[in-house]
């Protein structure tokens, strides 16, 4: 009888197993299916650059986080710091970092290289972008701002010293929770994502090949021995 129930007890137990993996499994297939195209069909429709003071937006984040008037609203009801940004072309990604820090863990870099495969398609080389770090409204608001700058910063230093993207084709800047994802749920994880944002007409298109066809391009003529 004991053996019996003990047998009824490991097939609960496996059930539930099964049922936890039906129930992740979508979210895994989800984000494996993200491919390239997706990334450069949602970044790929700008139709006019914004003239955007990416130093002067930085400062005005740690000003206003820095804010300490009683009539303070609270999260939910702070008007975005730059809402023009909602009018570009944006991809937003979660990028996994260890814990109040800006160090990227090993498993986003995938992601980061999906991301620059994108950026180095041939429909978007003529284009910069900016790198939008966002924090939940938890802890101190300063300091929010400070990390989802060295946040984005992070991810800028990635994709040009690890993912070769050109300097001059990026931006970074940190909103903390100034311009929340989901301003109806401040504490909630989605404002924690990355934002890509296509932000600018580069005047020099022809940066970097689509690495789509670079493996297969040509070697370049080898030039004549000059005669001594």
């Amino acid at each position: 009888m004991r053996s019996a129930r003990r047998r009824l007890c490991d097939l609960g137990l496996l059930a539930g197993a099964l049922i936890l993996f039906a129930a992740s499994a979508p979210a895994a297939r989800a984000e494996n299916a993200l491919t390239r195209d997706d990334i450069v069909n949602q970044l790929n429709r700008l139709d006019a650059a914004l003239d955007l003071d990416v130093a002067a937006l930085r400062q005005q984040v740690l000003q206003r986080s820095q804010s300490r008037s009683r009539n303070e609203p609270p999260p939910q009801k702070r008007p975005p710091i730059a809402p023009e940004l909602a009018k570009l072309p944006s991809f937003n990604v979660d990028i996994q970092f260890d814990t109040d820090t800006p160090i990227v863990q090993p498993e986003s870099y995938q992601t980061l290289g999906r991301i620059a495969d994108a950026m180095v398609h041939s429909t978007m080389l003529p284009y910069g972008f900016l790198i939008v770090g966002h924090i939940e409204a938890n802890g101190k608001r300063e300091s929010n701002a400070l990390l989802s700058q060295r946040r984005a910063d992070a991810i800028r230093d990635v994709l040009v010293n690890t993912f070769k993207i050109s300097s001059k084709r990026l931006q970074s800047v940190g909103l903390g929770e100034e311009q929340l994802l989901d301003a109806a749920h401040p504490t909630a994880p989605v404002n924690q994502q990355i934002q890509i944002i296509t932000a600018a007409k580069m005047a020099d298109q022809a940066e970097q090949p689509d690495r789509t066809t670079a493996a297969h391009a040509p070697p370049p003529p080898k030039k004549p021995a000059r005669k001594r």
